[in-house]
């Protein structure tokens, strides 16, 4: 039996997709959830519409991914932290700092999209973060930690 996914099922597949299922699974378990619906010929029309109309709202926000990711390139950002006399960071920088920094030059970014390459940042220096714009879009950025 062919069903369309309605959310994100694991070990079968993601949101929006057609997949084929056995008769029993997709009648007992997936429809009664509201986890997927039966594909037939009219919801087969109605599904390829939105996939056409969602495919091109995704390539308008991938391209201004890609836009941002070029202007993040060029960005660098400094944090001033508090520090000892050997350079050591009195507690440490985490996702959210480098988001409030971001934020100071203009770029809106969830912190939650922000990962710092190197596990801990206890020290003054410069390190790398990644940012995850879209789906298949990050840019990454150097930042350095100063003392204040």
């Amino acid at each position: 039996m062919q069903i369309i996914l309605k959310q994100d099922v694991p070990n079968l597949g993601s949101k929006d997709e057609l997949v084929t299922v056995r008769d029993g699974y997709a009648r007992n378990y997936l429809i009664p959830k509201g986890l997927a619906i039966s594909a037939t010929p009219s919801v087969l029309k109605m599904h390829a519409e939105i996939q056409r109309q969602r495919a091109h709202k995704e390539e308008k926000l991938r391209n201004e991914a890609l836009a941002l990711a070029e202007k993040l390139k060029e960005v660098a950002l400094t944090i001033g932290a508090k520090t000892s006399s050997k350079g050591k960071i009195f507690g440490s920088v985490n996702t959210i700092m480098i988001a409030e920094a971001l934020a100071a030059k203009g770029f809106e970014i969830d912190r939650k999209n922000i990962t710092i390459r190197e596990e801990l940042v206890k020290e003054v220096g410069t390190y790398h973060a990644r940012i995850k714009l879209y789906k298949d879009v990050y840019a990454d950025i150097k930042f350095e930690i100063v003392s204040e």
